[in-house]
């Protein structure tokens, strides 16, 4: 892989520069560590509930258990994009500023789309009045506000389908930026592109062709610990370079 060299930061940078692109790398690291995690968690729980039935049955029998498969972790751990990607454009911004914004702007915006739609919370709520529902009429109500719930989270919401779609081309955006700097290698920039840009055809294709998007999502979910690893390295030498320089 390439040096990294301190000239690709400007000691006139408005925000500390070696220190943003240290606590991106960390927020890539811990990112890695969620990714791997998730693998674990879908191959041993199972994926998402496909019914509202489904999850008040999970998060009655084990709230814990619920909540995993419901990606309330995905809330508490999808805010460290914006470091990351904050770290990424510091890295960026004297190899192309304009353009290393643009990608990183979209990312944000996405990652604010997908945050605003969470419903793991709602569900649990309204799957503890369900299970003490003591008429068929409550629990059909219970039932109908589980389904608009479960209709807007970020499986299913428009924002969040949108906010994907801006996520991933950001992502890829920024990666073909990679490719003209010198403070990341070709090979992650490359695969920033593979890795950002199956996760995009994955997205858009979930509406249409479900099946079509999940092969994309599994062949994606391989490239992004990788990815995740290499750009978390690099940005901690990338801060390490700026530091002493």
């Amino acid at each position: 892989m390439p040096a990294v060299h301190p000239q690709a930061f400007s000691a006139s940078s408005v925000f500390n520069c070696a220190g943003v692109c240290r606590a991106a790398g960390i927020a890539a690291f811990i990112f890695l560590v969620y990714c791997l995690a998730t693998m674990v968690q879908m191959a041993l729980l199972g994926g998402p509930p496909a019914t509202v039935e489904e999850a008040f049955r999970v998060l009655q029998q084990n709230k814990v258990l619920g909540l995993l498969r419901l990606d309330f972790p995905t809330v508490l751990v999808l805010p460290l994009y914006y470091l990351l990607f904050l770290g990424v454009f510091a890295a960026l911004r004297n190899t192309d500023r304009t353009h290393a914004a643009i990608g990183t702007v979209l990312v944000f915006l996405g990652v604010t789309l997908v945050l605003a739609m969470p419903t793991a919370l709602p569900l649990m709520a309204l799957s503890d009045k369900y299970a003490t529902a003591t008429s068929e009429a409550a629990r059909a109500h219970f039932l109908a506000a589980g389904e608009a719930v479960l209709a807007t989270d970020i499986w299913h919401g428009t924002g969040a389908y949108i906010g994907g779609i801006f996520v991933e081309l950001g992502a890829v955006w920024i990666s073909v930026i990679m490719l003209r700097g010198c403070v990341f290698s070709k090979a992650i920039a490359y695969l920033g592109i593979v890795t950002h840009g199956l996760d995009l055809v994955h997205i858009v294709c979930v509406p249409f062709r479900p099946k079509v998007a999940t092969f994309f999502m599994i062949i994606a979910g391989l490239g992004y610990p990788v990815w995740l690893w290499l750009v978390g390295r690099r940005l901690l030498q990338a801060g390490k370079a700026e530091h002493a320089g």
